[in-house]
């Protein structure tokens, strides 16, 4: 099963949209979804259920990130910049696929599966949420491949 698959499985098994994209990424940061997914509980429904904050698929995509490329210590900063370079990364492209990435905003505009998200149109997805979650984790697993291919080179 892939990653997009995985999440798609979390959400419909429970898991909030924070966790589903937290849980299927998890090996990503060489971790399991056991370890990630109590870390990303609070974010889904746009923090708490609020539907008003960041979508929480953009949030568990942003916590793998932070695992794959941690700011660690706080004399850090290059490695700070860094994440906040590709947090700000992520946050683009999902917004370039959905025009929003606010929760509530999200619900209110209700975007539907289009050639920008085609791991969503693989799977057959209808639905909002879970169409967000696919389509952050497929945004996710190329920005970290591309990430790591240039810090290869």
């Amino acid at each position: 099963m892939d990653r997009c698959e995985q999440a798609y499985q979390y959400h419909k098994q429970g898991w909030n949209c924070a966790q589903s994209v937290a849980g299927a990424c998890a090996d990503l940061a060489g971790q399991t979804p056991e370890e990630v997914m109590p870390l990303a509980g609070g974010f889904g429904g746009g923090m708490g259920g609020c539907h008003e904050e960041v979508c929480g698929a953009v949030s568990g995509g942003v916590l793998i990130l932070s695992l794959c490329f941690p700011h660690a210590r706080a004399e850090d900063q290059a490695a700070k910049r860094e994440l906040y370079r590709i947090a700000k990364e992520f946050r683009r492209r999902f917004f370039e696929v959905f025009g929003q990435t606010r929760c509530g905003d999200l619900l209110r505009a209700r975007p539907g599966v289009t050639e920008k998200n085609p791991a969503a149109r693989r799977l057959g997805v209808t639905a909002h949420c879970d169409n967000m979650i696919v389509t952050a984790v497929e945004l996710l697993e190329a920005l970290v491949a591309e990430e790591r291919e240039k810090a290869a080179d």
